[in-house]
């Protein structure tokens, strides 16, 4: 019931003259007893209830007293159970939130903070301020509405859902909220399946300046990222003796070091690669450890080269392959390997996929692998006198280890 402070003083008054008699009966009924009142500046129904004898005063977040009273009831019961008392649940919002997962990225590398906090620009900016219990489905569809108004895409979306997923996920580990909501995810489309055949390979590397086709070539045998994988490589990392090329720890998208092993072809490329360097490090009295430095120009010369966006594209075009993307080439090695027999796992390795679910992703199997599967049947049925049904040899590339 609703009791004022005055109605509250009198009643701890009562209780005091009884100490003397009935100390123990006291104790007890602190215990197990609340209360609800009201402050002069709150427009909230506030509760007293007892914990391990102590007192805790609590806003309801209510007006209504039958809210309020299911409210302190359900302290109470929390209390007699032994349930942990979320005592800020009403009062938390988003920021604290947000604040408590890129701390916790941050101690545990869990996530990138670069793309963490890409995920989280979109979230801060649409979530600050609001008290993390009114988080619901209602709150994520609007998101998504707004998201969706601004032009991105289904996944891109569904990738911030899932940083804001973890959020909540944290913060009901560690008691700040009473429930999970439950965050539907979007359909996406199709993940794209482009790659790049032996043929349109070499066409696109022919329009390339012989720098850009090292890159390529690189990213197109081992299958590494353009961008941060093999345009930051530095020479220190290539070892021609061995053959051998790696990536330091902490530098790639899952941030675990890689060493990978280079076929003749490519090796040689490398050397000539290594030896235009050396060409600009003569030019410019200067040392250059980049691996892909800009070769020309007066300003940039010598300067890590950070994009050939523009030069693809042209290369592209003027192949015949207009639109086909750097990233086309991982897709390529994946399939590559597989086809030609290395193990899954040692081709994960080489590419650093950290999932099954997203190698098999990147192995498209293109007409030509297909049209390869009557072939093989062809030739079984010629091994087999004509009898290709039933209980037939599987003819198929043999599986091989790669070691160094």
């Amino acid at each position: 019931m609703l009791v004022s402070d005055a109605a509250d003083t009198r009643r701890q008054g009562r209780l005091d003259d009884r100490r003397d008699l009935r100390p123990h009966a006291r104790a007890r009924e602190e215990t197990l007893m609340g209360s609800l009142y009201r402050r002069t500046r709150s427009t909230h129904i506030w509760c007293k209830y007892y914990v391990d004898g102590r007192p805790v005063r609590e806003s309801t977040g209510t007006e209504t007293m039958t809210e309020a009273r299911r409210f302190l009831k359900l302290r109470e019961g929390a209390v007699a159970t032994g349930q942990p008392i979320l005592r800020r649940a009403d009062r938390v919002r988003y920021d604290e939130l947000a604040q408590d997962l890129r701390a916790h990225y941050q101690a545990t590398g869990e996530r990138g903070m670069v793309e963490a906090e890409a995920r989280l620009t979109h979230l801060d900016a649409f979530f600050h301020g609001r008290r993390a219990s009114a988080l619901g489905p209602a709150e994520v569809t609007d998101y998504v509405v707004r998201r969706q108004a601004e032009g991105a895409a289904n996944g891109t979306i569904n990738r911030e859902l899932g940083v804001l997923g973890r959020m909540l996920r944290l913060a009901y580990e560690r008691s700040k909220l009473l429930r999970l909501p439950v965050i539907q995810r979007l359909k996406e489309a199709a993940p794209r399946s482009g790659f790049f055949e032996r043929a349109p390979y070499e066409a696109v590397r022919r329009h390339l300046a012989p720098d850009l086709r090292v890159a390529v070539a690189t990213a197109h045998e081992l299958g590494w990222r353009m961008q941060s994988e093999v345009l930051v490589l530095e020479r220190r990392q290539v070892d021609l003796a061995a053959g051998a090329i790696r990536l330091d720890p902490g530098t790639t998208k899952n941030d675990e070091g890689r060493v990978a092993y280079l076929s003749a072809a490519l090796r040689a490329e490398v050397a000539a690669q290594i030896e235009r360097v050396r060409a600009v490090e003569r030019k410019t009295g200067r040392i250059i450890p980049h691996l892909f430095p800009y070769l020309t120009g007066k300003a940039r010369l010598g300067q890590r080269r950070r994009d050939f966006r523009k030069a693809w594209n042209a290369a592209c075009r003027a192949a015949g392959v207009p639109g086909m993307l750097r990233h086309d080439l991982r897709r390529t090695a994946v399939r590559d390997m597989v086809n030609l027999g290395v193990p899954e796992r040692v081709a994960m390795t080489v590419t650093g996929h950290k999932t099954r679910a997203v190698f098999d992703r990147y192995h498209i199997v293109s007409p030509a692998d297909l049209r390869d599967v009557a072939r093989r049947r062809d030739g079984a049925a010629v091994a087999g006198g004509g009898h290709t049904s039933g209980h037939t040899r599987a003819v198929g590339v043999e599986s091989r280890r790669v070691t160094p």
